[in-house]
C-alpha cells in the first residue's frame, strides 16, 4: 500500500516530517520535490485580482477602514 507523507526540507537538506508518526516502516521510499512555494496560486492570481482592487469603486467601498480617507 502507498502512503504519502508531507515533509519539509531545511536549508541543510535535512528532511523533517510535518506530522508526527510513531516510526517510519523499513523499506524504500520516493521523494518528490515540489517546485515553487505553497502560496504560489495566490501569487499567480494577484495580477488578475489587482485589476479589480485598483478601481476607484473599491477605494470607496473600503474607505471606512482606512483612517483619514473616509
Amino acid at each position: 500500500m502507498l502512503h504519502t507523507i508531507e515533509v519539509e526540507i531545511d536549508a541543510e537538506g535535512q528532511v523533517h516530517l510535518l506530522e508526527p508518526l510513531v516510526r517510519l516502516p523499513p523499506g524504500r521510499a520516493l521523494l518528490t520535490l515540489l517546485e515553487g512555494s505553497l502560496d504560489e496560486p495566490a501569487l499567480l492570481a494577484e495580477a488578475a485580482l489587482a485589476e479589480d482592487w485598483l478601481r476607484p469603486e473599491e477605494d470607496e467601498a473600503w474607505a471606512h477602514l482606512q483612517p483619514g480617507k473616509s
